[in-house]
């Protein structure tokens, strides 16, 4: 199933949940929770059933810029041809998420995506590529404009994934 079904597609009840998520206390918290959650819940189902209603998601694991030792994080993913994007909101935050420090650092990471595990290395998307993925993405998920208005002046990173394998649908 490709993004745009999921969009034409998506139940009723989601544009109201999106909205609820996307206020800043609420973001607040799920910035927090989510990932602490979903993180086993996807690793049991291989990255088949997430906290995110449907959206697409995925696990990415990269590698600690300081650290050096593997750090995952369950994401949402815009399609974007054989590849997949990621937009760096941080829920709204003025930081940057550290996954996008992380992949800034060290492209090589690795997807569990449809319960498959793969390899995949990161780059930033041209001007282009941000338009229309920043189109998609808003189209996905309303909270993320509202996300925009709060990052401050930070430019909110737009990175595209890429695998020799990708299994994207």
């Amino acid at each position: 199933m490709t993004i745009e079904s999921k969009i034409s597609t998506s139940p009723g009840w989601r544009k109201p949940l999106d909205a609820l998520a996307s206020l800043k206390p609420v973001s607040a918290v799920l910035k927090y929770c989510m990932p602490v959650l979903d993180r086993p819940l996807m690793r049991l189902s291989r990255g088949r059933v997430s906290l995110t209603y449907g959206l697409p998601t995925l696990l990415l694991t990269t590698t600690g810029r300081k650290s050096g030792e593997a750090r995952t994080a369950p994401l949402l993913y815009i399609q974007h041809g054989d590849d997949m994007a990621l937009i760096g909101t941080s829920f709204g935050s003025t930081r940057h998420p550290a996954w996008y420090l992380n992949l800034m650092a060290e492209p090589q990471a690795s997807v569990l995506l449809d319960g498959e595990n793969v390899a995949v290395t990161a780059r930033e998307a041209t001007p282009e590529e941000r338009r229309e993925i920043w189109l998609k993405a808003t189209r996905l998920y309303g909270g993320f404009e509202k996300y925009k208005t709060r990052v401050g002046d930070r430019e909110i990173p737009i990175l595209i994934l890429t695998s020799p394998g990708c299994i994207c649908d």
